[in-house]
């Protein structure tokens, strides 16, 4: 074995085992929603589809899994069109204000967030009591509480682009601040975009604690639903393994195409890739 190949065959054999590692849970899972009866051997007794058909023909919870794509869709969307543009601000115009993006990015990882529900429901109450238990707001209070995961894909990836100077080159070709963030920051930074996106959707939609505060049961989504179903007296174990794998694979069905369909290439955040870049 030569030694320039080693690290081809240790980087593969790493790949290998923590695709191996990410796998085997979802495997167990599926295999668990198609046992029939699983005892004390290493597969199940049977298998049958019965509990995929009941799961998927159950209009509560299809209706919370549509409510929770909706409100996680509309979570990042919001969270785009308002991350973006002040991450560019903050490196072009005014740097000072990163400071305050930055501390406000810590605030939802330092402080729990039934703390943080309970302070938006202070704060809607005195200003805004019409929110209250409507969707509207618990879809801020989500992008208010997981903008940090777009913030810092999207800030790490205006570094690697140069940003500023993107920008000093598309002004002296007299291009408005909204045609350089739309024509020229926006493609260059697609790759930190589309894995902050991917992670803000993901996060918000098993988001358990702010919608069981601000909303309750009036907007039900998957969370609340498989809480549901856990303090159900039978249990309805088989249910929730069908709406666990399906939530896998509709996240990893959305994350593949966002990332070949966009042509993003998320490794270039990646310390050290521009050298690699420049070896190869």
């Amino acid at each position: 074995m030569s030694a320039a190949r080693l690290p081809r065959i240790l980087s593969s054999l790493l790949f290998g085992a923590l695709a191996l590692y990410l796998i085997l849970p979802m495997l167990a899972v599926l295999i668990y929603s198609l046992a029939r009866r699983w005892t004390a051997t290493i597969l199940p007794d049977g298998y049958t589809v019965q509990y995929w058909i009941s799961a998927l023909q159950d209009p509560r919870l299809f209706g919370a899994f549509v409510r929770s794509v909706v409100l996680a869709g509309a979570t990042v969307a919001i969270d785009v069109l308002v991350v973006v543009p002040a991450t560019y601000w903050a490196y072009v115009r005014n740097r000072r204000i990163r400071i305050i993006a930055e501390m406000a990015a810590v605030v939802p990882f330092a402080l729990p967030w039934v703390a943080i529900a309970f302070g938006i429901l202070l704060l809607s109450g005195r200003f805004a009591p019409a929110l209250l238990g409507t969707p509207l707001l618990l879809m801020l209070a989500y992008a208010a509480v997981h903008f940090p995961f777009l913030y810092w894909a999207v800030d790490g990836a205006m570094a690697a682009a140069d940003v500023v100077a993107l920008s000093e080159a598309a002004e002296t070709c007299g291009a408005t601040p909204l045609q350089i963030i739309r024509r020229v920051v926006v493609p260059n930074i697609t790759g930190g975009v589309v894995s902050g996106g991917i992670l803000v959707f993901a996060s918000s939609f098993g988001e358990f604690a702010l919608v069981q505060m601000l909303v309750g049961g009036s907007f039900e989504t998957v969370p609340l639903w498989s809480a549901d179903a856990l303090r159900a007296t039978l249990g309805k174990f088989p249910e929730l393994a069908v709406i666990t794998f399906t939530t896998f694979m509709v996240l990893f069905v959305l994350s593949a195409i966002l990332v070949f369909g966009t042509g993003a290439q998320t490794i270039r955040l990646l310390p050290g890739a521009r050298a690699v870049e420049q070896r190869r």
